[in-house]
């Protein structure tokens, strides 16, 4: 039976990862081509996550080709209001996980308690 140390571990490393891919797309917001990313997680048979990246191909606006080489450019696929909210539910999963961190503790020190 997997503990509940590794698997509220694995699931705070993947919602690491997930903000680090969000801020990479706040980043590149303004800049023209480019594709955001998303973090999909998929459970393991031991209780963990593993994450896998993938680019959305959505396309940007149309807007004027480059000057200096005629490439057509779009703007980029990313908009701030579901990076925002896709970091507010974030949040909330990491800090649920760092509580059942805190509650598997206080369960260990109860037992430990009792067979002291």
């Amino acid at each position: 039976m997997p503990s509940a140390f590794g698997i509220a571990l694995t699931a705070l490393k993947a919602f690491e990862k997930k903000l680090d891919v969000n801020a990479n797309n706040v980043a590149n917001v303004e800049t023209n081509n480019f594709k955001k990313s998303r973090v999909n997680f998929q459970d393991t048979a031991n209780g963990g996550v593993v994450v896998t990246i993938s680019s959305m191909d959505t396309p940007g606006m149309e807007i004027d080709p480059n000057v200096q080489t005629g490439v057509a450019q779009q703007t980029s696929n990313v908009t701030l209001e579901e990076e925002i909210a896709d970091q507010i539910l974030t949040q909330y999963s990491y800090e649920a996980n760092i509580l059942t961190i805190k509650t598997a503790t206080e369960m260990q020190k109860e037992l430990l308690n009792i067979k002291a």
